[in-house]
């Protein structure tokens, strides 16, 4: 049972990781928590179930790798889109006028309710499911079981959450990233536009939190009111971690899933969100800077 409920929560660790990076890797250039955030991770299990019915209905059949292949590049498209026009069309004009951080959260909110609501007009209320062909049992590792929709859950995470740590490292324009997060003026001095990398930030985070959202559509089902609780539990693992740390929030991530499970084996799973806000509040009453402990911005990143 121990070991079932540690891989169970590995999986969805990798899934919290998935939107706590993409919520940080916006938070740290723009310095304001993008609540509007979750819906975009909503908007790409929508956009992924779309093109699902969409396939059926045209071409009488599912599960297709081209159906999969289309699926994938219209959700983290689509999301990437919506995430760059929120801040072309909100944000930017805010940052324009000075605005305080504030303003920027009541904005933020704003956005999460007018999306989250659009769409609930378009799909309506109900509960979506995303059609995965049959069901088949799982593989028994060590004692657990893990089914091939959380193989490739947990790999697909883990590789994209390594791939942003390394193009954050490595390529020119994450070190453009961390040279915006840490001084935006002495990057511009140097040449960089801190509005080009704002705009990059938002398209990544949103493309990430577009993938975040077609994983979980595979395992769970669909509905408006699903953005909430997931930028809530990014939000917390990116505390947990430090906020602002790349490798905090993939830790922070990992903790807070394999701990909300093993929170509910002797409880029931409604307390599940309790003891995530749980374990946050230890953390800040504990230790303030999360896992990777209090830093200058140029070192959390």
């Amino acid at each position: 049972m121990l070991k079932q409920l540690l891989l169970n929560g590995a999986i969805i660790g990798g899934i919290y990781a998935l939107i706590a990076l993409s919520f940080t890797i916006i938070y740290r250039t723009v310095k304001f928590f993008h609540f509007a955030h979750g819906v975009v991770y909503a908007v790409g299990a929508y956009f992924a179930y779309a093109v699902f019915s969409c396939w059926f209905l045209v071409f009488s059949e599912e599960g297709s790798y081209l159906s999969w292949i289309v699926a994938v590049l219209a959700s983290v498209t689509g999301a990437g889109i919506v995430g760059v026009l929120i801040d072309r069309l909100v944000y930017l004009p805010l940052r324009r006028h000075k605005a305080p951080n504030l303003v920027f959260l009541i904005a933020s909110f704003g956005v999460f309710i007018f999306i989250q609501n659009l769409l609930q007009l378009i799909y309506g209320a109900q509960i979506l499911t995303i059609r995965t062909g049959p069901v088949k049992e799982g593989h028994h590792i060590l004692g657990a079981v893990i089914t091939d929709t959380q193989i490739l859950i947990l790999v697909v995470s883990v590789f994209l959450c390594v791939a942003l740590w390394l193009f954050v490292k490595k390529a020119k324009l994450g070190k453009a990233m961390r040279a915006v997060a840490d001084d935006p003026l002495a990057a511009s001095v140097v040449g960089i536009n801190p509005e080009r990398i704002i705009l990059a930030a938002f398209a990544i985070g949103s493309v990430l939190a577009g993938a975040a959202g077609i994983l979980v559509s595979l395992e769970t089902n669909i509905e408006p009111t699903m953005g909430m609780n997931a930028i809530l539990k990014g939000i917390i693992a990116s505390i947990i971690g430090g906020i602002g740390s790349i490798p905090g929030a993939m830790l922070g991530g990992l903790f807070l899933g394999i701990a909300e499970n093993l929170g509910i084996w002797k409880i029931s799973a409604g307390w599940k969100d309790c003891i995530a806000f749980a374990i946050l509040i230890v953390f800040l009453l504990l230790r303030p800077g999360g896992i990777m402990g209090v830093k200058t911005q140029g070192e959390r990143l």
